[in-house]
């Protein structure tokens, strides 16, 4: 068999899903070309018993180098150095922690979102759609979630366009890109995040108000330091922008990618959810997610040293022919729940209600204004999905739409 391109190359970038069953089929685990002394975990059947082993498959020490010279990568490194890390942590810590951002972050907070994001959504899509063409990504998807998650931590209006700086510097650190990185920005603008949410962290706990930074400081409670609530506001900044933008983009990609579902949609807009959960299968904005082996193990019997720093290649499993029938095949009347796209067990994604009720709301106010849905002329030949091995999405898709 032909060696499979690496993570990296050009042919991965625009499409992995070759490269993932070419895995796949090659081996339940194996080692991941480009990544040295890490094993890829392939299938749905594996890695699903892993996310819900956390006593076994350890969340601590594994988070991902960074793109950045050795001696600037430490001074990065160390804005998330905080032993109550939500990502990084096991249970029972990790289950304490997991229960402190619950109170803040609930779903009654959430759902009550929902007529904010609807304004905001035909707010942002009016002006986009009386052009001839447009990018959707710039025009929507990208500052819809910004502004969400802003207004739901109490941050101010005219720092919204800083907010999104931040944090694309926190992503740009943790994508697994193998593009070299000018550090000085990144480590301007973590200095910066930092900075700033210490600041208003502080002036919560004095005054506090109607938000999430001020619901955060109360669940904790004097057991976090501010440190802490930094780590925690800059999780929910991240995972309530890029993983929503993503989906939206990959969403839209898919859909049109596949006409006849398209018209489906328009003709059942009762599909909407659906269509989310097909997207996340199909084509989700996270590729994996990374654990350590705790001790010798075995996966699918192939033995697992303890240390073993593994790649669950989630993207994988949620095209597995063993576990979903026509996993190449996009359709949004799919009955088959199982998708790994938040992830599963105790990390389960907490941004996760949040990303399906934007998308949602997304696709609900678009339907009813648009009938011809189209790429522009060369763009689905030419979409960008970035450098990005861990996560997935266009960072432009222009598009052309009829108004009814």
């Amino acid at each position: 068999m032909t060696q499979p391109h690496t993570p990296w190359s050009p042919e991965h970038l625009r499409n992995p899903h070759p490269f993932y069953a070419a895995l796949r089929e090659r081996a339940p685990v194996l080692p991941l070309p480009g990544f040295e002394g890490v094993l890829a975990v392939t299938r749905h059947e594996d890695i699903a018993p892993a996310l819900k082993n956390p006593t076994l498959f350890s969340s601590r020490r594994v988070a991902p180098g960074l793109n950045l010279p050795p001696e600037v990568g430490e001074q990065a490194r160390r804005f998330f150095r905080t032993e109550n890390n939500l990502i990084a942590s096991d249970p029972p810590h990790h289950t304490r922690l997991r229960t402190l951002v619950a109170k803040a972050f609930t779903p009654r907070l959430v759902a009550e979102m929902e007529p904010r994001i609807r304004a905001l959504a035909r707010e942002l899509l009016e002006p986009l759609l009386q052009q001839e063409t447009f990018d959707v990504m710039e025009g929507l998807a990208v500052p819809l979630p910004v502004i969400v998650i802003s207004e739901m931590l109490g941050v101010e209006p005219e720092r919204r366009q800083d907010f999104k700086r931040w944090s694309d510097h926190v992503v740009q650190m943790v994508a697994l890109s193998q593009k070299r990185l000018d550090p000085r920005p990144i480590l301007q603008g973590l200095t910066e995040l930092h900075a700033y949410l210490g600041e208003v962290i502080e002036r919560r706990r004095r005054e506090p108000r109607d938000d999430l930074l001020s619901a955060l400081v109360r669940a904790a409670d004097g057991f976090l330091e501010v440190e802490d609530l930094v780590s925690f506001a800059r999780l929910l900044l991240v995972a309530g922008n890029e993983t929503t933008t993503n989906l939206l983009g990959n969403a839209l990609v898919s859909l049109l990618r596949h006409p006849e579902q398209w018209e489906r949609l328009r003709a059942t807009p009762g599909l909407v959810p659906a269509t989310i959960e097909e997207t996340l299968r199909y084509e989700g904005p996270v590729q994996a997610l990374m654990r350590m082996a705790t001790q010798d193990t075995r996966i699918a019997g192939h033995p697992v040293a303890e240390g073993t720093r593994l790649f669950l290649l989630i993207a994988a499993a949620n095209r597995d022919p063993r576990r979903f029938v026509e996993p190449e095949r996009f359709d949004i009347t799919r009955q088959d729940p199982g998708q790994l796209a938040f992830g599963h067990g105790v990390h389960f994604c907490l941004g996760a209600p949040l990303a399906r009720l934007e998308a949602r709301v997304v696709l609900e106010e678009l339907l009813p204004r648009v009938g011809r849905l189209a790429f522009a002329p060369g763009q689905e030949e030419a979409i960008d999905w970035g450098e990005s091995f861990l996560l997935r999405g266009p960072r432009r898709l222009r598009l052309v739409a009829e108004r009814r």
